[in-house]
């Protein structure tokens, strides 16, 4: 018997890896995170599966139903939206199966940055404007933030933050990130990337807070700042230079220099 945990991606069924669509097809136990997994990947489960909704549970519930399984001898499916790498309470689940000798997999997902990012059809990393992609979040009740991870220690480095969990303090966020960034830097942001009712708001830090109250956006939304988002007069990277040497394009640099000898 094994725990199967997955990360059911940002929202859309068809973004579940296969790995994970055949994990859910095979186990007679789901436990999934409630209104954050597409009612479409549930019915991936075989017939006759007990289907759990978790987000009325508690630890000790949660880990019950895997400790029950187990003794059944039934594999279980673990579903978490987006990927299991951030935000995900697998780390507490985890030490209790490791406690309880309960074996368990990790099959990663598409994380909602990602999703948000390919909405809007933008990189995050642009030449000259942004390497670096920081994921982070606001304090909130379930977890508060460690006293070095603050808004302002990220934003001082310039690079694209994407910002979950925090879309209930837009007005803090703006008014911290603006002394880094400038009023005029652009934020997007993402209402349930890839479900039926995605929103997308486009705006400055100047402007984004009273888009977003005037939105009504309240809860899960992604907030992305950072110059990235709008490029405009930026360099293009030196790897699909012509004269650009790499391992898979080899001497194309004497190429090049042949070329413009001719």
């Amino acid at each position: 018997m094994t725990v199967h945990f997955v990360g059911a991606g940002p929202g859309a069924a068809d973004l579940v890896t296969v790995r994970g669509r055949d994990l859910i097809a095979r186990c007679p136990v789901c436990l999934h995170a409630g209104s954050l997994v597409a009612p479409e990947i549930l019915s991936w489960c075989p017939a006759g599966a007990r289907i759990v909704d978790t987000a009325p549970l508690d630890l000790d519930a949660i880990v019950a139903e895997m400790v029950a399984a187990h003794e059944a001898g039934l594999d279980v499916v673990r579903l978490h939206s987006g990927d299991l790498s951030v935000w995900s309470a697998l780390a507490e689940q985890t030490r209790r199966l490791d406690a309880l000798g309960i074996p368990y997999t990790v099959t990663p997902g598409v994380p909602s940055f990602a999703a948000a990012a390919a909405v809007l059809g933008r990189e995050l990393t642009v030449p000259g404007l942004a390497q670096s992609v920081v994921l982070t979040r606001t304090s909130g009740r379930a977890s508060p933030m460690p006293e070095r991870e603050t808004l302002a220690a990220f934003a001082a480095s310039g690079a694209t933050l994407a910002i979950h969990l925090s879309i209930h303090v837009i007005e803090r966020v703006a008014e911290e990130l603006t002394p880094f960034y400038g009023a005029d830097c652009p934020v997007a942001v993402v209402f349930r990337a890839t479900w039926p009712d995605e929103r997308v708001l486009n705006g400055r830090l100047a402007t984004i807070a009273e888009a977003v109250r005037a939105a009504r956006l309240e809860r899960t939304a992604l907030i992305l700042v950072g110059p990235a988002l709008a490029p405009r007069d930026f360099r293009e990277s030196a790897l699909y230079a012509p004269d650009y040497d790499r391992r898979f394009r080899p001497g194309a640099g004497a190429a090049a220099a042949g070329s413009a000898e001719a």
